[in-house]
């Protein structure tokens, strides 16, 4: 039994939701953001229960130059397992049901509340995607920046700098997404994506312990990302978004960037992708006036008008924000 918090709904609010006919009003999702990257990301079941494990091959056979009359010695490669964590993404909605009642079209209403934790939920995802960190949020999953944040680690050479200073940075990754390289978890045994579950009318209670029935719905997702092969991403990070100009006279040379991203990736076969925050697409998509700018157009891709760079396409994520501290 749940108790009555600033969580629940109240008469105000339905107040707020009904037109003048008392019927409920169309909700403007003003907190709606943009999030393509959830459109793009390939899904894999986890073969675990609570994780994915993966082998990765860590070392060759090199063969050896044999002499006459003489041998070579055995060799074998090596591997290494690694398990990614599966992090569940919960929450509960609870609407008085007199309140509901009072709506005019119960069902309405009960959907207009679960329209909005899905976007909130696909936000929380996708900001996770990016800055999940394990070592201080042990309950989600590892996002990329955590992965990529050490130009002397071993994959530091997938790292470029950006020549930004300070904590007003952002990044941009370019991904290519494959089942075998870098791909979503979902747990095994489950649904993919985000699971609704109305679990009916229940008693709940109030402030001070009181009971009324409510209507309560589960909303809940089991998913976490898996980079099986680091070399299928690359991030540009240290970009400065308030040093950007239109024409790249100033601020960090973001098309050079690019092209270093594009030939340090492994290979682009797959469904690569452009990461970034809106600022800095608006920055390239004004750049493709400049008539020296062959890398920029922008086309039809998916049934949308899209910035594509050298026929990538150029993504935007509010989950990207420009408040990231300088790595070196």
């Amino acid at each position: 039994m749940a108790a009555l918090t600033a969580s629940s709904l109240t008469l105000i609010e339905l107040m707020k939701r009904l037109k003048p006919d008392g019927t409920l009003d169309t909700i403007v999702e003003m907190m709606s953001q943009d999030q393509e990257i959830l459109e793009d990301m390939p899904w894999v079941e986890a073969n675990a229960t609570t994780g994915h494990r993966t082998t990765i091959r860590t070392g060759l056979p090199a063969g050896a130059w044999r002499k006459l009359n003489a041998g070579v010695p055995a060799e074998r490669s090596e591997t290494a397992s690694i398990t990614e964590s599966i992090g569940m993404l919960e929450t509960y909605l609870e609407v008085d049901k007199k309140l509901a009642s009072l709506s005019g079209n119960t069902n309405e209403f009960r959907m207009q509340e679960a329209r909005a934790a899905i976007e909130g939920m696909s936000q929380t995802l996708a900001t996770t995607l990016f800055a999940g960190d394990t070592d201080t949020d042990p309950e989600k999953f590892l996002g990329l920046q955590a992965r990529y944040d050490d130009p002397s680690a071993g994959n530091g050479e997938n790292i470029i700098l950006g020549g930004g200073a300070g904590s007003d940075n952002s990044s941009i990754w370019l991904i290519n997404w494959r089942p075998d390289k870098i791909h979503g978890i979902y747990s095994k045994g489950s649904a993919i994506g985000l699971q609704h579950e109305d679990l009916g009318e229940e008693r709940l209670q109030d402030s001070s312990n009181n009971f009324y029935q409510g209507l309560v719905s589960h909303l809940s997702m089991d998913i976490g990302l898996c980079v099986r092969d680091w070399r299928y991403a690359v991030r540009i990070c240290n970009v400065d978004d308030s040093l950007l100009t239109k024409d790249a006279s100033a601020g960090a040379d973001i098309i050079d960037l690019m092209i270093q991203a594009t030939e340090q990736i492994k290979d682009l076969n797959g469904s690569p992708r452009f990461y970034c925050s809106q600022n800095v697409r608006s920055f390239l998509r004004r750049q493709i006036n400049n008539a020296t700018n062959v890398n920029l157009t922008q086309e039809n891709f998916a049934g949308k008008r899209t910035v594509l760079f050298d026929s990538i396409p150029v993504r935007r994520t509010s989950a990207i924000v420009p408040t990231e501290a300088t790595i070196s």
